[in-house]
């Protein structure tokens, strides 16, 4: 396993701290976060593993700060969850057995088009209160089953597809965030198991990069809560275009 110098730590730390605030708001820090990890020389199926100790500390802080602020629909979110931790354990089992060289390739597609979708999106509206669900159905359910693949396997950019889906809930987009954040809490655990029993982590890299995470996340919480998520989209957008260039390049 490759060995990191403290201005590599560092970076993971100030990145960790950025990705976090992004993720909570809305999502995509990943994006930014991974290919950090790869030009640092750590292999992208490693980085991908890696990435997943951060996610559990910031949504730790995370769940922590929305349940504070009292925006929690908690018995929604475990409902929804569940689907979600089961996809999302078929799905890092599924990026286990993708090579390095194929992981950069579909991160920096997936990139490039979460770029564009998020630049041409309309802002999402906020769902009036009445019309939340309290018992999700057989095909919302499947929705976040598939959805929780998607994050297994990758992660980068699930945020904005749990928002979709919490918006067909009924959720306005602070509410959203919050099942959201607590969804990625959940099967953070079960993909930190599988990629820990495939060797695909990097425990030093994961705790800085955490570490910069759980700050970030925080901050993200209070955004959130303001409804200042709106600023940010354009920021993120560029970067990915960015990184997705550079990471194509290393192919």
């Amino acid at each position: 396993m490759i060995a990191l110098d403290g201005w590599g730590l560092v970076a993971l730390f100030v990145a960790g701290s950025i990705a976090g605030t992004l993720n909570v708001v809305a999502g995509g820090g990943s994006f930014l976060t991974l290919p950090l990890m790869i030009f640092l020389g750590i292999p992208a199926g490693v980085a991908n593993g890696t990435n997943r100790v951060a996610l559990l500390l910031q949504n730790v802080g995370a769940v922590w700060g929305f349940r504070r602020h009292q925006v929690l629909e908690t018995r929604l979110a475990l409902r929804l969850a569940l689907p979600a931790v089961v996809g999302a354990a078929i799905g890092s089992w599924m990026a286990l057995q993708v090579s390095d060289f194929a992981f950069r390739r579909m991160l920096a597609v997936l990139m490039l088009g979460m770029a564009l979708w998020s630049l041409l999106r309309p802002v999402p509206r906020d769902a009036p209160e009445s019309e939340v669900l309290t018992e999700p159905g057989p095909l919302l359910m499947g929705i976040f089953f598939l959805i929780g693949i998607y994050g297994g396997f990758i992660q980068a950019g699930v945020g904005f597809l749990l928002l979709a889906g919490t918006t067909m809930a009924g959720l306005d987009l602070v509410r959203g965030n919050a099942v959201k954040v607590t969804c990625v809490l959940l099967w953070a655990f079960v993909t930190i198991a599988v990629f820990a029993g495939g060797g695909a982590i990097h425990w030093t890299a994961g705790l800085a990069l955490g570490l910069g995470n759980l700050l970030g996340g925080q901050l993200g919480v209070r955004l959130t809560v303001l409804k200042g998520h709106v600023w940010i989209r354009a920021f993120v957008s560029v970067t990915i275009v960015l990184f997705a260039l550079r990471l194509w390049l290393l192919g």
